[in-house]
């Protein structure tokens, strides 16, 4: 089945509230304070609507003590149906043959040897986190292919540049991506490839929507020569990789609304899938580790540093793969 690699479009669902736009303070305010408006006074009332039942779903979750802490935050006007709708990827798609080949990851790291706890933020592999502005662009596919070649430029040269997904989401239709319909990191790895680079965000700025193509490889600041993709739905190799190797590109099930509320603890979901059928986001993986007796994957998102813990979630290890974490990774090689 073909696998979709979203980000996120608009969608209408619900009826009015009964209290007005006008007298809703809580209302206003979520406005004021994240920068929302609609087209019309019919999404608002559905907008609010939908507000209402997420803030119900967050008091309700919190009661539950579940292990996570979730809040209302930016994404609280929005439905499940909002994050399950973008372009499609074929994750079996041969684009990167032309690189020659996707390399395979070298298994001969005993698991029993690798530290307990890893963060990579610690060492310098991590840039800030970033906005893709989803509800304009379906572009977490770029985020976290730079964010995995990020890192990689940073362990073979000491420097941490920021680099752009712009050059991407404008660039890399030839190989697979669909600007901000949705793609696959590894696309873009191969992208950078064979067109000998990839500009930094100063010199490449992001726009959250896809315009003409204004790569110049005379200011290309990081490269690869191809890219990984590891065993799928193997916790383990995912943990080597990220223990040895760095920042890892994952996709997964965003599609539960708590997902996107999250606040704090290690999210632990029912509600998402194990396999390839529902996989949707594209995030980083920097590292994992334990806390309170539970194995968690630390996870940079892209939505901002006011989402989660300062843009990152930790999300449940060694829980059958939980959310498709270990289902579609990879990296590149520089």
């Amino acid at each position: 089945m073909a696998m979709k690699v979203l980000c996120l479009v608009l969608a209408f669902a619900a009826a009015a509230h009964a209290v007005s736009l006008e007298d809703d303070q809580e209302w206003i305010g979520f406005k004021t304070a994240f920068g929302k408006s609609y087209s019309s006074r019919q999404e608002e009332l559905l907008r609010r609507n939908v507000f209402r039942k997420n803030q119900e779903l967050i008091q309700e979750t919190n009661q539950k003590k579940l292990g996570f802490t979730v809040a209302m935050n930016q994404f609280a006007d929005l439905t499940k149906d909002d994050f399950a709708r973008s372009g499609l990827a074929q994750p079996e798609a041969t684009n990167y043959k032309r690189t020659g080949g996707a390399f395979l990851f070298p298994e001969n790291e005993d698991p029993a040897n690798l530290p307990t706890e890893v963060d990579w933020r610690k060492h310098g592999y991590v840039t800030a986190a970033k906005d893709q502005k989803l509800r304009k662009c379906g572009s977490c596919w770029a985020f976290a292919a730079t964010g995995a070649l990020e890192g990689q430029h940073f362990r073979k040269t000491g420097k941490l540049v920021s680099l752009s997904e712009q050059n991407l989401v404008d660039c890399a239709s030839a190989e697979g991506d669909a600007g901000c319909r949705g793609g696959l990191p590894s696309y873009a790895f191969t992208y950078i490839a064979i067109n000998g680079g990839i500009m930094s965000e100063a010199d490449y700025p992001y726009k959250a929507v896809k315009g003409n193509c204004s790569y110049n490889r005379n200011r290309a600041v990081a490269h690869d020569i191809g890219w990984v993709r590891l065993p799928a739905m193997n916790e383990t190799t995912l943990k080597q990789a990220v223990a040895t190797i760095g920042p890892v590109a994952v996709a997964i099930d965003a599609n539960d609304p708590l997902f996107w509320s999250y606040k704090s603890g290690i999210f632990n979901s029912t509600s998402c899938g194990s396999g390839r059928q529902y996989l949707t986001h594209g995030v980083l993986v920097v590292g994992y580790g334990t806390q309170d007796g539970k194995d968690y994957w630390l996870v940079k998102n892209s939505v901002g540093t006011s989402y989660g813990q300062d843009g990152y979630i930790k999300m449940t290890r060694n829980a059958d793969n939980q959310c498709g974490i270990a289902t579609l990774p990879s990296y590149p090689v520089v």
